[in-house]
């Protein structure tokens, strides 16, 4: 059971803009953006923290509503709800992200609690109500530490794992890691880490062609932790080998890694077309161009795109200096570069705005937006049982956006963490 101090960080994650202590919440009148279509005019009911019923309050209840709730005019809601009036609105299921380093002035290589929850609420409040927490390059004890710090984050259910970018990557392609602190993935060193994480490691970035990257991939494939191939040099037949031995994710495709040639294909055309390697990209438009993204998402088809903020610790607080791990970062116009070097070092993306850029930039419908956005890394992630899209049973986790998809607010297990004030006042029926 959580303690005294998982409580009060808890609180600190999701408190503060809970509006009552009703058994239900009925939100009526909006647009649902369920895996299978949109409801229009839609109702859905929140119990104990989890979607209970999905149906429509309008003559078109096409999909069909689930578990329960009837088609056409919905029932009268039940004494004791509260219930919201979302007309003109839309809701999307919450946004997972499964590569971030921090946000709101705070960083998860930090190795404190504290700030931790400081990165999570800033992506919270745009949207994200599911986070991998990642690591940035230091020295292996000291990323040890920071793993062993948010390990019991995800233990008591704020954050959903641990991702490592580093130090297991290519110096030639090292972005905004210390190349002095990089190692070749000793398997036993990445054991190392992962034990560190206490059994909340999600993901490993490597490059494959690095001494002992193949048998490293084997070795992470067997823990049940995410090989993902990035801030690589290797060629396209290392890349094919990084496949075969269990690699299933392509680390922000396109980014730190060599070009597509005609005659050396390189790490991209591999990670694109092999139908085992889900594809982040960074929908931010500094990181790569829409029309890159389209290819991508083309070549890859968009069962295997997951859109990511790849966010460091300026996220949502705006332009400034920062550190990134041991390294320093100048943030411009919103355009994070190292101070020494001048690499691109993250983003300041949230991930509303990268749903925003994909309907409007990259042509999606809802259905697809939010399928890039929650439901596949849901699944890359071994969570789409309970998060990742709008369906009976699973957490009432819900984003709420007005009709030019901006954000208006935020629901994460059936408690609104921003922007109640924002809707129609709940009336008790």
């Amino acid at each position: 059971m959580p303690g005294r101090r998982a409580a009060r960080l808890g609180s600190a994650l999701t408190g503060g803009d809970r509006v009552s202590n009703a058994d239900r919440t009925v939100l009526t009148g909006a647009r649902l953006v369920l895996p299978t279509g949109v409801v229009d005019s839609g109702r859905l009911t929140v119990e104990n923290g989890r979607i209970a019923e999905i149906g429509s309050t309008g003559a078109d209840s096409s999909p069909t509503p689930q578990a329960g709730a009837a088609a056409g005019a919905a029932a009268p809601l039940d004494p004791g709800a509260d219930a919201f009036d979302l007309s003109g609105c839309t809701v999307v299921p919450g946004f997972v992200d499964m590569h971030v380093h921090g946000g709101g002035g705070a960083s998860y290589a930090s190795g404190i609690a504290e700030e931790a929850l400081v990165a999570a609420r800033t992506h919270l409040e745009h949207g994200t109500t599911t986070t991998v927490a990642s690591t940035v390059t230091g020295e292996i004890d000291e990323v040890c530490r920071q793993a062993s710090v948010l390990s019991e984050l995800v233990e008591d259910g704020l954050l959903a794992g641990v991702h490592f970018e580093g130090p297991f990557i290519s110096i030639n392609r090292c972005g905004a890691h210390q190349p002095d602190l990089l190692r070749d993935p000793d398997p036993a060193l990445v054991r190392k880490l992962v034990d560190a994480a206490r059994g909340t490691a999600k993901m490993v970035t490597l490059a494959p062609e690095l001494d002992g990257g193949i048998e490293s991939i084997r070795l992470l494939k067997e823990l049940g932790v995410i090989a993902a191939i990035g801030h690589t040099d290797a060629n396209y037949d290392k890349v094919l080998e990084g496949i075969e031995a269990g690699a299933t994710v392509a680390t922000h495709l396109f980014n730190a890694m060599p070009a597509i040639g005609h005659r050396a294909p390189g790490p991209i055309v591999a990670l694109l077309e092999d139908e085992r390697i889900t594809v982040e990209l960074i929908g931010d438009g500094v990181h790569l161009h829409p029309a890159v993204i389209d290819l991508a998402m083309t070549g890859a088809g968009l069962d295997r795109v997951a859109l990511i903020t790849d966010a460091m610790s300026a996220a949502g607080f705006g332009d400034g200096l920062y550190p990134l791990g041991p390294l320093q970062v100048r943030v411009e116009d919103g355009v994070a570069r190292l101070v020494e070097g001048g690499s691109i070092a993250g983003s300041t993306l949230t991930l509303d705005v990268a749903f925003r850029r994909a309907v409007a930039l990259n042509g999606l419908s809802l259905v697809r937006a939010a399928q890039v956005l929650s439901l596949n890394p849901a699944r890359l992630l071994g969570v789409a049982d309970r998060v990742g899209s709008i369906e009976v049973g699973k957490d009432a986790d819900l984003v709420v956006l007005d009709d030019a998809h901006e954000l208006v607010a935020v629901m994460r297990r059936g408690e609104w963490v921003v922007g109640s004030e924002r809707l129609r006042a709940p009336a008790r029926v």
